[in-house]
């Protein structure tokens, strides 16, 4: 059975900022900056309005967040990065929970970076992209919020997201959690990924 049609049985495992339970199943993280969307599209990928905590105040997740999705996958849901308002020490001390997950995790398949499609590329993205490039780690960018733009703009932004990451074709993948945009596309990618 397809992946996605086991949301039904989505089960929270729990917020974890170390001690990671092994779980024994093929896992795929999402990852982005603070209030790019990642609580709604992991909803919106999901059929939930509420397995991931949505909020208005960037840096609200502050652990990482696992969900068992049936018995095919498991969903990590990464503290935002960027401009939370947080003190500086709680910023480092996500970093290097971030870090140590991503290194760490032997059943991590893939990496989702959301990127908010109406922001210029930012700094922060790239350098995490090059990380997991380097640490061959598969990872898939999707920009965000797509609904909130004009079809042409929404192309420019595409077109230099692709540009300044030097993504391969079909990245970005267009996405809104408004209207379901992107969700089956975004879907096909964590299937292959976990086969």
């Amino acid at each position: 059975m397809a992946m996605r049609n086991q949301v039904g049985a989505l089960s929270f495992v729990g917020s974890f900022p170390r001690n990671w339970p092994e779980l024994n199943m093929p896992e795929v993280a999402f990852a982005g900056r603070s209030n790019v969307g990642k609580s709604s599209a992991l909803n919106t990928l999901l059929n939930s309005k509420k397995a991931a905590r949505v909020s208005g105040t960037p840096g609200r997740t502050q652990a990482i967040n696992l969900f068992k999705v049936g018995s095919g996958c498991v969903f990590a849901d990464l503290p935002g990065y960027g401009f939370a308002k947080v003190p500086e020490a709680v910023q480092d001390a996500w970093k290097g929970m971030i870090e140590s997950y991503l290194s760490e995790r032997e059943d991590l398949r893939l990496v989702i970076i959301l990127v908010d499609a109406r922001r210029k590329p930012q700094e922060m993205d790239g350098m995490l992209l090059y990380a997991l490039t380097e640490s061959d780690i598969p990872s898939l960018v999707v920009a965000t919020k797509v609904d909130k733009l004009k079809k042409q703009q929404m192309q420019k932004s595409l077109r230099a997201i692709r540009k300044e990451f030097n993504l391969a074709a079909g990245q970005p993948i267009p996405f809104s959690s408004l209207s379901g945009v992107g969700r089956d596309e975004v879907w096909d990618r964590i299937e292959q990924a976990c086969r």
